[in-house]
């Protein structure tokens, strides 16, 4: 049997992998605002904490998976409950996506009270965040990933970024911007071929076999756009955060994003139009719905 770990925020990705950490034989403390999303791992014999410095108090390893950069501050630093208050905590891993200004300025903070910080977003959504075959982008001391590398691989396969906080944030919204401009690229290409009267599977099935592709049109078009179900998994105000963090930490760095700006927008739009809980597959249809047109399988 593997060690207490403690886990922070078991939620729609931190479910699944806090899930994945069971599997594998580690024991857990489990806390999340929500008591129904603690609920199947007090079932399976986790303890439930009543904050995070409580779950800092058992475990030394504790990690995080929260979808805000205000939430990831506020449960790391929080003045009474917040992780930096915890008595064993020595490593916080922080898997959620907060942009690297958030990243660095939690690592100095848990510093101080001789906490690591180990910034590890994850990519690969709900899928593959049950099938432990999410990428884990790390930074943190090398000697630090060399000892957590073998809990990260229970989710997936790792990759080292650097030791600077916030360089695996980097990554991750680089990543998360690509995949929010394939999808908008790829509806408004949809939509202007329906509307000229081809058959949209037919349409992806070119795309696909062209120079076109790419992870909307060989995943989320046919998975749950064709279908109509728009259930990816993503949630449509998860990616605008993502991209306007993305955009806006790249404009501080003095790299003009022209492309990312108008992702953003449609991101924008989108939410505005379906709701920050919406699938973000949502863009195709708010492209349906300005082009008069259906895109189905």
């Amino acid at each position: 049997m593997a060690g207490l770990m403690g886990f922070i925020g078991v939620g729609r990705m931190g479910g699944p992998m806090a899930t994945r950490l069971l599997d594998a034989g580690y024991s857990l403390c489990v806390y999340d605002v929500s008591a129904e999303a603690t609920k199947p791992f007090s079932a399976r014999g986790a303890q439930i904490a009543a904050s995070p410095a409580e779950v800092a108090s058992e475990a030394e390893i504790v990690l995080v998976s929260l979808p805000t950069p205000d939430i990831v501050r506020e449960v790391a630093l929080g003045s009474n409950g917040g992780v930096v208050n915890g008595s064993k905590v020595v490593l916080m891993v922080d898997l959620s996506t907060t942009g690297p200004g958030v990243a660095t300025e939690v690592a100095a903070k848990l510093a101080e009270k001789h906490i690591g910080l180990v910034d590890a977003p994850v990519s690969g959504g709900v899928t593959g965040a049950k099938a432990g075959a999410l990428a884990v982008m790390v930074s943190c001391p090398k000697k630090t990933f060399e000892e957590i590398e073998p809990l990260l691989t229970t989710f997936g396969k790792t990759f080292f970024t650097g030791e600077k906080p916030g360089l695996a944030q980097t990554a991750k919204l680089a990543n998360n911007l690509l995949a929010a401009t394939a999808l908008v690229a790829s509806s408004e290409a949809l939509a202007m071929g329906v509307k000229a009267g081809l058959h949209p599977k037919v349409l992806i099935d070119i795309i696909n076999a062209s120079s076109g592709r790419n992870s909307a049109t060989q995943d989320k078009f046919p998975r749950a756009i064709l279908p109509r179900t728009f259930d990816f998994g993503f949630a449509t105000g998860l990616s605008y955060k993502d991209v306007r963090l993305c955009v806006e930490e790249a404009e501080a760095m003095g790299v003009p994003m022209v492309v990312g700006g108008a992702v953003r927008e449609m991101l924008a739009i989108t939410k505005a139009r379906f709701g920050a809980e919406s699938d973000f597959t949502h863009i195709a249809k708010v492209l349906e719905e300005w082009s008069g047109v259906e895109i189905k399988g």
